[in-house]
């Protein structure tokens, strides 16, 4: 059964370890890490990686496909020269066996997914809000939070929850600390969605929740260090060194909403014009595009089928937000000058066109003058939220499987 105590993020209190059980829980994580990056793999090379003893890995692998987390490789093997016994065949992840479930609490809806172990979506279902903010739009998705938990496919069982949302988050407590957009102040999310659905729950912000996805399923360089901005409703941003997502003191990475963009006479709440979060926001494109006779009212959908019909003035609204993105990237690869960029954000997902815009900004504006290929579009497409909501329960059965499903 998967519990709460000690899981990263986790709504639970942790309990210490004894010696022993620390060890299994660093060899099995070590372990699967290692198989989900080389997979499918012989255990002799797992030790070879791990320099864990092969009985080590072997019994991690035995724990492991117990739990459904590792299977053997169908096919056949052959043992070595001279080998006594029967051969091992190589394992890999096991993508049929279990599911963590996910939420991505936006502006205008939520979305609910079911990933499996390699982050893969099996089920993706966005929630409208029906144009509610505030403590309204998480009683009705708790009410419904249990019959969506019952339809996971294929009988698979669910071993967690992630919970994500833009904003300030405190992981460790589960709670949102504040979300502007959707006026949420001091939310225990965790404990209420713990109670709703009888999982354990990982609470984080989205920013940081795929920059961990990034880590674990996406580009290598991300391994090294990476940072991630999000861009919609609001404006989040992550950093990541040496696989680890920074989480500074009272729960923000950084807030990177208010950098000055000069260009821009957009009103920010805090007072002041020419906030990135203004500037940049979905909130702020849509309402243009509605403003310029673009789109009859703001709304995404609208704007992109402008942009798709080849409407000059969608082109320009969006590209003009590109430029601004490929600044605020310049800067913050001039401050933490990482090995990896990742944008998220809608329309250079949608199309490279836009992506090119927002790399030469960057590499115009780039004091060091950085190769503009260091910027990436997170390539999770239409999955990006789905994936988003689900990475944190994902992140805690990585750091930690053995604790995270033994009963």
């Amino acid at each position: 059964m998967f519990t709460q105590s000690g899981a990263p993020g986790g709504t639970g209190t942790a309990t210490r370890p004894r010696t022993g059980d620390a060890r299994r829980y660093v060899n099995a994580a070590a372990v699967l890490r290692t198989v989900l990056d080389h997979g499918p793999v012989a255990r002799s090379r797992v030790a070879a990686l791990t320099g864990l003893s092969p009985a080590a890995v072997s019994r991690q692998v035995v724990d492991l496909t117990r739990l459904g987390l590792l299977r053997e490789r169908p096919g056949s093997a052959a043992p070595g020269a001279g080998a006594v016994g029967r051969p091992q065949l190589p394992v890999e992840v096991d993508t049929d066996r279990i599911a963590v479930a996910g939420l991505h609490i936006g502006l205008p809806s939520t979305h609910f997914a079911f990933l499996d172990a390699r982050g893969n979506v099996l089920y993706h279902r966005e929630l409208s809000h029906r144009g509610r903010t505030g403590p309204a739009v998480l009683r009705p998705l708790l009410a419904r939070l249990p019959g969506l938990l019952a339809a996971v496919p294929d009988g698979r069982a669910v071993v967690g929850l992630g919970a994500v949302t833009g904003g300030a988050v405190d992981r460790e407590r589960g709670v949102i600390v504040r979300h502007d957009p959707l006026d949420l102040r001091d939310v225990p999310l965790g404990a209420l969605l713990a109670e709703a659905s009888g999982l354990p729950v990982q609470v984080d912000n989205h920013a940081r929740a795929l920059t961990q996805a990034e880590i674990l399923f996406g580009h290598p360089a991300a391994r090294r260090s990476v940072v991630h901005l999000f861009v919609g409703h609001v404006v989040d941003a992550a950093l990541a060194v040496a696989g680890t997502v920074h989480v500074g003191p009272a729960s923000p990475t950084g807030d990177v909403a208010h950098l000055p963009v000069p260009e821009s006479d957009a009103l920010c709440p805090c007072g002041r014009t020419g906030c990135l979060a203004v500037a940049a926001s979905d909130t702020t494109l849509f309402e243009a595009a509605a403003a310029e006779g673009v789109t009859e009212r703001p709304d995404r959908a609208a704007l992109v089928a402008a942009v798709q019909a080849g409407d000059p003035r969608a082109d320009r609204l969006v590209r003009r937000r590109a430029e601004i993105i490929g600044r605020a990237l310049a800067l913050l690869a001039d401050v933490v000058n990482p090995d990896l960029l990742v944008l998220t954000e809608h329309f250079s997902c949608l199309d490279p066109a836009y992506l090119d815009v927002v790399r030469t900004e960057f590499a115009r504006r780039s004091r060091l003058r950085r190769d503009a290929a260091l910027v990436v579009a997170q390539r999770l497409g239409a999955d990006v939220l789905a994936v988003a909501a689900g990475a944190p329960a994902l992140s805690a059965l990585y750091a930690r499987p053995v604790h995270a499903l033994a009963s």
